[in-house]
């Protein structure tokens, strides 16, 4: 008996196996959702908020049952009324996305930094995994006075700036504690918007 054709077919099954598997490798780690983030100036006394919205992609939705939170904190001279959002904080949830609205007030004018760590669980039909991702926000501070002669020179403060810079989440959901400025991919933080 001839072992050459066996030794073949076994090559074409060893093959084929390595290549269903570096498949199944690489769609584990396309991203399962993405972050969107939307701040705008804001005015010194004055009630403001920034916007974070988990939003699911290829074939993943947020749990809606799960719980899902917001944990935030700010830079000095910025109060928070709430340093923890909850699901029933949110603004908006649908099975494709979530969203909180973190409101805030400043007492001084400046460049101030809102940071929120959201954790949530993203689905798909046969599976669901944790995820938490850290978003900052870099928010422009203005005087009532700046604020009065920006609007007055055809300007909008408080208006909504949304951030097209996503972090999309692969095979990894553990990036818990990091902070912006990173690349969007699988396990990091997109990098923060003024």
């Amino acid at each position: 008996m001839n072992a050459a054709p066996h030794h073949r077919l076994l090559a074409f099954a060893l093959a084929s196996a390595l290549a269903v598997l570096a498949g199944g490798v690489a769609r584990a780690e396309e991203p399962t959702y993405e972050i969107r983030k939307t701040s705008a100036p804001a005015v010194v006394g004055k009630p403001a908020t920034v916007s974070v919205t988990v939003v699911g992609k290829n074939g993943w939705h947020v749990n809606e049952e799960a719980p899902i939170t917001a944990t935030v904190k700010a830079d000095p001279g910025v109060t928070l009324p709430k340093p923890k959002l909850v699901r029933a904080d949110l603004a908006e949830s649908k099975k494709e996305s979530a969203r909180f609205d973190i409101p805030f007030s400043a007492a001084e004018a400046g460049a101030k930094t809102i940071t929120a760590q959201t954790r949530f669980v993203m689905c798909q039909e046969q599976a669901c995994k944790p995820a938490s991702e850290t978003v900052a926000f870099n928010v422009d501070v203005q005087t009532p006075e700046a604020a009065a002669a920006s609007e007055g020179k055809g300007g909008k403060v408080g208006g909504a700036k949304p951030s097209s810079k996503s972090a999309a989440k692969g095979a990894s959901a553990k990036t818990a504690g990091k902070t912006a400025g990173k690349t969007a991919s699988a396990g990091q933080t997109a990098p923060a918007a003024p």
